[in-house]
């Protein structure tokens, strides 16, 4: 049996995704399949005996559960067309690692000290916190949703307390970025990527609600550049959905924020005041499934079209 497009999910919230991928799949005659805790040891076993095969796969479980690592090795071994490969991703979770590659490539991003894991280096060298301003902000290089994130830093001694929090880890010490204001908000956006596609919208730090861009915005700011820094963030990391935040200063400068955020929680905004707005959630779905067609030859595509037998996969979900 040969599936079209899988997705790997292991987070209750993906469901409303799940669905939508499910129905775009079968709006354009493929298969799919739903991986889920539930059904992931009997799918890779019978890929792995050759009983099943999958064209393409996006795994949004393996960064949380490694049950899943299995899938993402057949699916590399086998040349499957996956969305956001693991090895491409676990690089880009390494928030040193891209601050020192943003800056490389150009792309700028606040005032940053990294410093070694505790485990390694237990007594710091001497540091002149001093160039990070009154206020700076302390994070663990790995780990998303704001986990070991300290915004309001002031003192020495809360980045050696930090430190001790995540000992394996390496630490960022960076300066505290203010946006400018335009038409009265913080100029401070959250920019989706998906497949080659840009979504831009304002971004609330407090309450973490999604505003798109108006036809206004669009008009009013540079749009070129933006697309410009989004597209070196994705040729830096190779990855296909993601976001970064981004904001503009007094300096008229385009900060990268954070860096990567993947995987992207991709939660409807009509079901959650903190999700994503549907209808880029649903571009990013399309598109997605727009890529995956591209790597199945017209022929297979007309001869599921015409197999009336031809079912969508369901899990036990």
């Amino acid at each position: 049996m040969v599936i079209d497009f899988g997705l790997a999910w292991n987070w209750e919230y993906d469901y409303d995704l799940m669905r939508l991928l499910e129905a775009e799949c079968r709006l354009q005659g493929l298969t799919f399949l739903s991986i889920t805790p539930d059904n992931i040891a009997a799918t890779t076993t019978t890929l792995e005996r050759g009983e099943l095969r999958l064209r393409a796969l996006w795994d949004r479980a393996v960064d949380s559960d490694s049950n899943f690592m299995a899938l993402n090795e057949w699916a590399r071994m086998n040349m499957v067309k996956r969305i956001n490969p693991y090895e491409l991703a676990r690089h880009a979770w390494n928030k040193a690692t891209m601050h020192l590659e943003f800056i490389t490539a150009g792309v700028y991003t606040p005032y940053t000290i990294i410093l070694d894991p505790f485990n390694i280096q237990p007594t710091l060298r001497e540091i002149d916190l001093s160039v990070l301003g009154n206020r700076f902000i302390i994070k663990p290089a790995h780990g998303g949703g704001g986990v070991g994130v300290i915004p309001d830093a002031t003192s020495l001694e809360r980045v050696l307390g930090a430190r001790r929090e995540h000992p394996d880890d390496y630490y960022l010490l960076q300066a505290a970025i203010e946006p400018v204001l335009l038409n009265g908000r913080p100029a401070w956006f959250r920019v989706i990527y998906g497949l080659r596609e840009t979504y831009f919208c304002w971004w609330d730090v407090r309450t973490h609600i999604y505003t798109p861009f108006s036809i206004a915005d669009k008009e009013t700011l540079p749009m070129q550049l933006l697309n410009r820094i989004m597209a070196k963030i994705a040729a830096l990391t190779g990855l296909d959905v993601f976001s970064s935040e981004i904001a503009l200063t007094a300096e008229g400068n385009f900060v990268v924020v954070d860096y990567i955020n993947d995987p992207l929680d991709l939660r409807l905004q009509s079901k959650a005041e903190d999700g994503v707005p549907d209808e880029i959630v649903r571009a990013v779905t399309s598109s997605c499934i727009a890529t995956v067609k591209k790597v199945i030859s017209p022929e297979t595509i007309a001869g599921k079209i015409e197999n009336k037998d031809t079912k969508i996969i369901k899990s036990k979900r």
